[in-house]
């Protein structure tokens, strides 16, 4: 099979994390006879490879002018390569982990993880919301298999996009074993580093950009008793985002203060123990097509706020506390609960754990496969 790695890109998000954690799973599965994967406009050997590769053109990407044109011109050359170094290759199956498909001859399989930039333009830089409106409706035509990291996501697809419900699949994501509860000594290290008490920060996982909510959720934090906040800083982890104008004001008066302090990008090998660390963690976005940080967050034995909206509630399965995104009061009150009600802290961190436990990557892959198996069932 033909696995596309485009997404395996530094700063790993949501997406690059699925995309590493399916081409690795695969790599090592037994029922999968030969793996290639392509990388931008090339075949790549391994997963390390194309984060390699990928950064370089991530960086053209980003800093090139006129980045729609600049976009559509690098798809058109990419889909022409890719299409010249498989023309020679039958009974393959190809698997875009990223929305849209390349130009294959043979049974295609595609993953549509949210469908934000239809539903939510102005979070998205507009040159995604155009390339996507052009190219997705004619990758979901073409697709033997539309999977979904959630049931949300695929009734939205069905419901909005015509997509029939007997393309669809939903495959659930998976958590690292990395993400586990930590002994307070073991953490001593990354606490050093990044100037971080452990058992005291309300932690944050996200990148900066509107759909995350992060402005209603200062504001909710910063409407916390002054002790609270003195007690329980802000931390914010996740690379700077797009207009984010909003937020640098909303977090101006929490970072002078010393209330709140955005670390910017964590490594692979801190970022676990920046979550055991945390005394709780928020997660309040708008609109999520899975969610990993609340699931990263509870197999780290962390309490977790959340959204009642989207696919949330489906991936916390009602352990995390589930607020109106939109109501910053009620996000106040919940924020309040999660950092000072110890029952109820005590008795989620358990439940948190026997859920989190449930969604191994092995088990996304394994489920990935068999959608592989029904695929090429069908073409033969």
């Amino acid at each position: 099979m033909i696995f596309n790695v485009d997404a395996i890109s530094a700063p790993l998000t949501g997406i690059g994390r699925y995309a590493l954690e399916l081409a690795n799973g695969l790599a090592r599965h037994e029922a999968i006879e030969e793996l290639r994967l392509y990388s931008a406009v090339r075949w790549v050997d391994d997963p390390a490879e194309a984060l390699s590769s990928n950064r370089i053109f991530a960086s053209l990407r980003q800093n090139l002018p006129f980045k729609t044109r600049a976009l559509e011109v690098y798809s058109r050359m990419r889909n022409l390569l890719f299409r010249a170094h498989t023309r020679n290759l039958s009974g393959y199956l190809l698997h875009t982990p990223n929305y849209i498909l390349m130009p294959f001859e043979g049974p295609a399989v595609t993953t549509v993880h949210d469908l934000s930039a239809f539903n939510f333009p102005e979070t998205h830089p507009p040159e995604r919301v155009r390339f996507l409106e052009r190219h997705l409706p004619r990758t979901l035509e073409r697709a033997n298999r539309v999977l979904t990291d959630s049931q949300f996501i695929a009734d939205e697809i069905h419901e909005k996009l015509g997509v029939a419900r007997n393309k669809l699949r939903v495959i659930p994501l998976g958590v690292d074993g990395r993400y586990r509860p930590r002994e307070t000594s073991s953490l001593s290290e990354a606490m050093h580093r990044h100037q971080l008490v452990a058992g005291t920060y309300l932690l944050v996982v996200a990148t900066q950009e509107p759909r995350k909510n992060l402005v209603r959720l200062a504001r909710a934090y910063a409407a916390l008793p002054e002790v609270m906040r003195a007690r329980h800083p802000l931390i914010i982890v996740g690379a700077r985002g797009w207009l984010s104008a909003d937020l640098e004001r909303a977090l101006a008066p929490l970072e002078a203060s010393g209330a709140a302090r955005r670390l910017g990008y964590v490594s692979e090998e801190d970022l676990p123990l920046v979550y055991a660390g945390a005394r709780a963690f928020a997660f309040p976005s708008i609109y999520e097509g899975f969610g990993l940080p609340v699931l990263e967050a509870l197999a780290s034995g962390i309490p977790v706020l959340t959204s009642n909206v989207s696919s949330l509630p489906e991936v916390c399965a009602d352990i995390a506390l589930c607020i109106n995104p939109l109501d910053e009061v009620e996000m106040s009150a919940g924020l309040e609960r999660l950092l000072s009600d110890e029952e109820w802290r005590e008795t989620t961190v358990q439940q948190g754990l026997e859920l989190a436990a449930q969604y191994p990557w092995s088990r996304c892959v394994d489920e990935t496969v068999a959608i592989y198996r029904e695929v090429i069932g069908d073409a033969s």
